[in-house]
């Protein structure tokens, strides 16, 4: 759930790390389950970071009543939603008596994701888990409420109400 942050220094020795590894025969091998057999899982696995989209599995950490919905397109990009996108999603799981139900097709945006983003500054953020906060079609956030850290790039992308509502900004 918290978010880390690296530099550039470390991202270009993971990124040497993955090189020579690609370097000692690793493209030679056509499966993942070769990799394994190999010892690369961890090292190998944890570089494939990938955009948000059709039919990803995202939480929901607000208290519209929703737990969990699946993406159904990116409103912006062809690739996919980042930080701070917005989505059409549909409800997977959710509370009994909540604001939202199951199988309701709502928009979301996105809060947390996996995949890493750059700053300013030159550090990068990313996050455990992709987590989306609903909202309606005027971009007001559902639900009263915002668990877990959010990024502070929310305020470019003009979504200050989920600001407000967060317990940390990250």
């Amino acid at each position: 759930m918290a978010a880390c942050v690296a530099s550039k220094w470390s991202m270009a020795v993971s990124r040497s790390l993955l090189g020579n590894l690609s370097s000692n025969n690793l493209g030679s091998l056509g499966k993942p389950q070769d990799l394994t057999s190999l010892g690369y899982n961890g090292l190998f696995f944890q570089q494939l970071r990938t955009f948000i989209q059709m039919r990803t599995k995202l939480k929901v950490v607000d208290n519209s009543g929703a737990k969990w919905v699946r993406c159904i397109q990116a409103l912006k990009g062809r690739k996919g939603a980042r930080l701070g996108d917005t989505i059409i999603a549909s409800v997977q799981e959710a509370q009994p008596r909540g604001k939202v139900k199951k199988g309701e097709v709502v928009y979301g945006v996105v809060v947390r994701a996996a995949m890493p983003r750059g700053r300013c500054d030159g550090s990068e953020v990313k996050f455990d888990d992709n987590a989306v906060v609903l909202v309606n079609k005027q971009g007001e956030p559902i639900g009263t409420r915002v668990f877990g850290p959010v990024p502070h790039e929310l305020r470019k992308k003009k979504h200050l109400k989920i600001l407000t509502l967060a317990e940390h900004i990250a």
